[in-house]
């Protein structure tokens, strides 16, 4: 008698409290601070090196922003807050509260050993430039460009690293070999070119070119000869946005403001195939839309999962506090991640399936790292 009672009570709910039931999710293994939670700073921006065994991260304090380095276990490594030394012959201007030198560090990624990163950084006199982190913690001054130097990514498949340079006027893609010592430009177009990424394989680099809120994504073959045009993979007049490649190289996933409702604010990640063989524009684009009402993440791009079949991101869903979502890109589905934490943003994936990202407590962000629980086959 009592289970009936509870099923009649069930089924008299009204409609709406039906509605406001919590939609069905993942349980992740754990979800837990990477460092400890703490007010007066914000984390953000974490990145994984290749191994998994740590993590760096992007620490504001004030103006400045240095980088922690830190192993998943929660112990820190290193913090760098780079200042570059003062000319020959000068000393440093400094006057408390009226001059100060501010160090901006950002932009990281990791060598396919995990051992050493680059990173953008003014070195606290405000021309931006690339500097390398050594294996014993050193830090030395890869780019000595007057103009600025940023948006880097190292080639998984050796010392190679692509960045973005203004030192053509508009902003190209340059490739700085450290071995030979050389930089090499790979594009000569009339727009800016931002966020180049290698292909896990490192023979290719998609990045994103335009202006004006109609970004396209395109890739490049680095190595070709004789050199090709890069081609195109999207082409339409949406903005598309921070192309990352899946795990096993064979498409790129994209943010886009596409949206059957014609809503430049409202944004959706799309995956094509890498070879350039998918529409680049109209429906046969439109298709390849696997997830809708995402919050883009412009620093770090969707993130896949190791299966190359899913993707972490952040839903817009305000009432919700932005929550994680995965996507599965064959089936178009979303599933929440119970991560139970608020504000989420800068999600990313470790090659062994760590998810890492930044959420705030008590208005302060702070980086997590979750796992999903191990799924059979």
């Amino acid at each position: 008698m009592r289970c009936l009672v509870v099923l009649s009570v069930a089924a008299a709910l009204p409609a709406f409290a039906q509605e406001q039931a919590e939609p069905a999710g993942i349980e992740p293994e754990f979800v837990r601070p990477l460092l400890p939670v703490d007010r007066g700073r914000n984390d953000s921006n974490p990145v994984w090196s290749p191994p998994g065994d740590a993590i760096a991260l992007e620490r504001s304090r004030g103006d400045d922003k240095e980088i922690v380095v830190a192993r998943v276990s929660g112990e820190v490594v290193q913090t760098l807050r780079q200042q570059s030394p003062p000319a020959p012959g000068q000393s440093p201007f400094f006057f408390p509260g009226v001059v100060e030198p501010t160090s901006y560090n950002s932009g990281i990624s990791w060598a396919s050993d995990g051992k050493r990163f680059v990173f953008m950084s003014n070195g606290g006199e405000g021309n931006y430039d690339l500097y390398l982190r050594e294996p014993d913690g050193r830090v030395a001054r890869i780019t000595t460009d007057k103009e600025k130097d940023g948006h880097a990514d190292w080639s998984p498949a050796g010392d190679q690293i692509a960045f973005i340079s203004g030192r053509s006027g508009k902003g190209d893609v340059y490739v700085l070999d450290l071995a030979a010592k050389t930089t090499t430009r790979l594009t000569h177009g009339d727009q800016p070119y931002l966020y180049p990424q290698w292909s896990p394989d490192g023979k290719r680099i998609a990045f994103i070119r335009g202006s004006n809120e109609n970004h396209d994504i395109a890739v490049i073959e680095p190595g070709r000869t004789p050199p090709a045009p890069p081609k195109a993979l999207s082409t339409w007049p949406h903005d598309d946005l921070r192309p990352v490649w899946s795990p096993d190289g064979k498409r790129v996933a994209f943010y886009t403001n596409y949206n059957a409702a014609g809503d430049p604010k409202t944004w959706a990640i799309a995956v094509v195939a890498a070879d350039g063989s998918d529409p680049t524009e109209g429906e046969g684009l439109a298709a390849r839309v696997v997830a809708t009402e995402v919050i883009p993440d412009v620093e770090r791009g969707p993130a896949w999962l190791p299966d190359n079949r899913r993707i972490a991101y952040v839903r817009d869903e305000r009432q919700a506090y932005y929550p994680i979502y995965v996507a599965d890109v064959e089936t178009r589905a979303s599933t929440l991640l119970r991560t139970g934490t608020k504000m989420n943003h800068d999600v990313t994936c470790s090659r062994s399936g760590l998810i890492a990202f930044r959420a705030q407590v008590d208005q302060w962000d702070q980086v997590y790292v979750a796992k999903l629980k191990d799924e059979k086959p």
